[in-house]
């Protein structure tokens, strides 16, 4: 593995997105997010997605130089159109909008329409909770699940992500996951790798359990926990398609093909202020005591590290460095 600071990577990263044709705000913003995703070891959001943005700002598949258009569709209902370009961005210009109708409400609703992927949502609902406030995020996908006892796709891996504040600045609970056994990622990488996959994690064409991933993204992907998991994928998809104005999953091409209509995906968010409570707080300090009564209970969330240097797969720190036009000796 190659050490990088997160510093680098964010610079390399928003240089080689402004070479391909990314404004300035936009590829900091999804630099920002491809760095935080490094730092905790989720690789499939991180370096990884770097080929592929840059490959479809060049075709146009993504948009890197459109502003957001926010609107205050009701007081506390806060909408923001991305242009059909990166959801990083998108969901900058609207989270400011959203905190302050929240502390004035109590609740409040963030919807980003007409975006590309976010690939991390967890990413989103960390600063809802960094704010104060708690967040729930829902997003869609390319379809890849079918329903339980099917074949035929008809949903993404439609991740659902919450955090919760710990009242002084950080999070104490936080979860972010796909609604299917395991995210698609895994399983691409697999492939990659020339790997096997476990059984239960997805199903060939034909509906039948298989442990080749080749077969697997022809196939579909298994919800996790059958029909609980596939229930949440079915609600992920109506507020991110429904109410944040995205397509629904069937209507999504792939979301790494350089070329394709742009992803017009969803993401909907929701803040709620634990000050409405008199006893969040401290019902909060008790549960994450019960919790960590016994050796190994955590909080989800709890004990994660944010590496700085960061350990980055050589192969996928070289690539970037060549989509920035850069070398080693120049950072």
């Amino acid at each position: 593995m190659t050490q990088v600071s997160a510093t680098e990577i964010e610079a390399v990263v928003q240089a080689a997105l402004m070479r391909a044709g990314a404004g300035t705000f936009a590829s900091a913003e999804v630099a920002r997010a491809v760095a935080a995703a490094e730092a905790v070891g989720n690789r499939i959001c991180g370096l990884y997605y770097l080929e592929s943005y840059c490959k479809q700002l060049e075709t146009g598949r993504v948009k890197g130089d459109v502003t957001p258009v926010v609107q205050a569709k009701r007081p506390a209902v806060i909408q923001v159109d991305a242009g059909f370009g990166f959801a990083q961005p998108a969901f900058a210009y609207g989270l400011a909008p959203a905190l302050d109708a929240a502390r004035q409400y109590g609740v409040a609703t963030l919807a980003v329409g007409h975006a590309h992927t976010c690939t991390s949502l967890g990413y989103f609902t960390e600063q809802i909770a960094q704010a104060g406030m708690i967040g729930f995020g829902f997003t869609n996908a390319s379809p890849i699940v079918a329903p339980p006892g099917g074949k035929s796709r008809v949903i993404g891996t439609n991740p659902i992500a919450f955090s919760v504040p710990d009242g002084a600045g950080g999070i104490a609970m936080h979860m972010d996951q796909s609604t299917t056994t395991v995210a698609l990622g895994k399983i691409t990488m697999a492939k990659a790798a020339g790997e096997t996959i476990p059984l239960g994690w997805a199903l060939d064409s034909e509906g039948q359990p298989t442990t080749d991933p080749d077969a697997a993204l022809k196939g579909s992907l298994v919800s996790m926990g059958g029909y609980k998991g596939w229930g949440f994928g079915l609600i992920a998809e109506l507020l991110a398609a429904g109410m944040a104005g995205g397509v629904l999953s069937q209507d999504v091409k792939p979301l790494k093909a350089p070329e394709g209509p742009p992803h017009d995906l969803g993401q909907y968010y929701m803040l709620i202020d634990p000050a409405g409570s008199d006893v969040f707080g401290q019902r909060l300090a008790d549960l994450a005591e019960a919790v960590g009564q016994d050796e190994g209970g955590r909080m989800p969330g709890q004990g994660r590290v944010l590496e700085d240097p960061i350990e980055v797969d050589p192969a996928a720190w070289a690539q970037a460095l060549g989509l920035a036009g850069r070398t080693e000796a120049a950072l």
